[in-house]
């Protein structure tokens, strides 16, 4: 499924036109992106928790040429399942 099956799907289930629908997927995905930028977790009972992880630095290969490479300290964001998401897809 990509973004614009999840508009039908939404704009289908809500009842909404496919525009509306495609501004309230918009808004969900701006305001997750939003609190996970101030360093917040978004936490949706039930479906699961959205956060940041911090990764350290570490040392790499470059596999070219098998040179030493430093690979730098970064944020990644993370998905954790809620019971709920995991019940259902078994």
């Amino acid at each position: 499924m990509n973004k614009n099956d999840l508009v039908t799907a939404v704009a289908s289930a809500a009842g909404l036109s496919k525009s509306d629908a495609a501004k309230a997927v918009d808004g969900v995905f701006q305001a997750i992106t939003d609190a996970l930028k101030g360093g917040d977790e978004v936490r949706l009972v039930g479906f699961g928790t959205f956060a940041v992880a911090n990764r350290a630095a570490s040392e790499g290969r470059n596999p070219r040429t098998g040179a030493k490479i430093t690979i730098p300290a970064s944020k990644q964001p993370k998905f954790k399942a809620g019971k709920g998401l995991r019940d259902s897809i078994q």
